[in-house]
């Protein structure tokens, strides 16, 4: 798959994937900035704030109209987190000009409504609409307070919090409740001056239209963007070893215990450990799964995810509060199975499977396609789905092997019943 990644501007790169299979076109904006505590959730309510309307379209009705009158257009806003960074901005989807009545052109107007959220929003005495700001405002602290109402969720995003405490990877995508009741409308709107001119920009593009076509479109709509100062992207520190492994336990209201678990990687070798995390607990044929689950039913679920950005793994589990030490030690045991080489053939080759069918697929969703290459801007990485793809075909058992024996546990994170003994 032919990618292009061209600099637009100072600070402005345009990602373009030509796709005919198609039948719609996806164009994003989005702004990479470092997570940092005092801009993260200003920075999460900017993209809903801006969403609802510009100086052509001041309220949603006026957008809604407009979109209508590009056969039904979406421009959806993106509040997403990338390694150390946040991504904020918009994603539009829209028919294809090869399908749209008399080959009618919708890249440009798209492009053109897509600048205007971003440069030219509707404002009121210097500032955002007052009831657009406290609407959103509303809307963000309820999205913050309803992650505690998925547990799983939940106790991920409290393990990474423990784990990376006092690094930018521990900050939530959405900030901090009381981050965000904080924010005022006056200094909201300096730091969305601050973002647009000094954060770096990642437009993609994938659909049927030449380069030379999007790269018009996209430097007229963003025109009077302005540009100063731009910040580099935050690459991922190391994350440290700790000298011993940390234990945090909370309560609350639950039926169901979580147990969550972070372990830190010692090895630069990211194939290995991507193959070694999916026969850990990356997929339906992991150990954790048909283990610790499946065979021994210790778990409702369990599974662990390898966060390459940072080079540390993390387990997801969820137990009976009673199950806590057999389900902790049993996790631990399928871990060091992994790095003995306690292996069947069988799981070796399924791994590599679910992580080559993985990157195959990604090529069938404009969606993960746009989501992988604004990661990989995101993040300083230039590998397409298909170098990666070749190098998990390369990778061999003992480089799994000598990878895997460099991971070692870090923080163990408990969510109980305020009855549970553990």
């Amino acid at each position: 798959m032919e990618v292009t990644r061209i600099k637009l501007a100072d600070g402005v790169y345009l990602t373009y994937l030509p796709a005919r299979k198609f039948k719609t076109s996806l164009l994003s904006a989005q702004f990479v900035t470092p997570l940092r505590p005092e801009t993260v959730a200003g920075n999460a309510l900017l993209p809903a704030v801006l969403r609802r309307g510009t100086v052509s379209c001041p309220d949603l009705g006026a957008l809604s109209a407009r979109l209508d009158n590009l056969y039904g257009a979406r421009i959806d806003y993106t509040v997403r987190k990338k390694g150390e960074n946040q991504c904020v901005g918009f994603v539009a989807s829209f028919i294809d000009d090869s399908f749209t009545p008399g080959r009618e052109k919708l890249l440009e107007p798209v492009a053109e409504l897509l600048g205007e959220l971003v440069c030219d929003p509707v404002t009121q005495h210097g500032r955002f609409v007052p009831a657009y700001f406290e609407s959103e405002k509303t809307n963000l602290i309820d999205a913050i307070r309803s992650i505690v109402n998925d547990k799983r969720d939940y106790a991920d995003s409290r393990l990474l919090q423990e784990m990376c405490a006092g690094e930018p990877y521990g900050i939530s995508r959405l900030g901090s409740e009381k981050q965000a009741e904080r924010l005022q409308p006056q200094k909201l709107y300096a730091q969305y001056g601050q973002l647009i001119a000094s954060s770096q920009l990642e437009l993609f593009y994938s659909g049927s239209a030449s380069v030379e076509r999007v790269e018009r479109a996209l430097r007229s709509a963003f025109s009077t963007l302005p540009r100063e100062n731009i910040r580099e992207i935050a690459l991922a520190a190391d994350h440290p070893k700790p000298p011993e492994p940390k234990l945090v336990e909370e309560e609350m209201d639950v039926t169901q215990g979580k147990l969550g678990m972070g372990f830190t990687c010692g090895s630069s070798d990211a194939a290995a450990l991507l193959m070694g995390n999916t026969l850990f607990g990356g997929s339906s044929n992991s150990k954790l799964f048909l283990n610790v689950r499946e065979k021994l039913s210790l778990c409702y679920f369990a599974s662990s995810v390898y966060h390459r950005q940072k080079g540390i793994i993390t387990v997801s589990s969820g137990i009976e509060f009673e199950n806590y030490q057999k389900a902790y030690d049993e996790i631990m045991r399928q871990l060091e199975a992994v790095r003995k080489g306690e292996l069947e053939d069988w799981e070796l080759e399924s791994a590599r499977s679910v992580l080559l069918n993985a990157y195959a697929s990604m090529g069938d969703s404009q969606g993960k396609l746009e989501n992988f290459y604004i990661g990989q801007a995101a993040t300083g990485q230039e590998e397409t789905p298909e170098l990666l793809a070749r190098q998990v075909r390369e990778v061999t058992l003992q480089r799994i092997l000598d990878a895997m024996a460099t991971v070692s546990l870090d923080t163990v994170y408990f969510l109980k019943g305020k009855e549970a003994q553990t």
